[in-house]
């Protein structure tokens, strides 16, 4: 089966949040068959910061719906978005 690579934007709940525990707690939710590739911080503005994550992950029908639902289900997440998926 074919590969995909999803670039999603996470948002913290809180500014002073640890987005280093955020992008670990992220990746232990990830689901079954689904990696995450690198992860970085990027300021947004007036000091708020998000986490910007490559994850490679099955080209399946439902996309990343479902990687998206368990990344939203970790505590300390207030917002995903898929930046663009790209197949490998």
């Amino acid at each position: 089966m074919a590969k995909v690579v999803a670039v999603v934007k996470v948002m913290p709940e809180d500014v002073a949040a640890d987005l280093s525990e955020l992008k670990e707690r992220i990746e232990r939710s990830l689901p079954e068959g689904v990696s995450l590739q690198s992860a970085r911080v990027e300021d947004v503005a007036f000091g708020i910061k998000s986490l910007k994550l490559a994850i490679l992950l099955p080209d399946e029908e439902g996309g990343t719906l479902r990687v998206e639902e368990a990344i939203s289900g970790v505590p300390g997440v207030s917002h995903v978005e898929v930046e663009f998926v790209s197949r490998v």
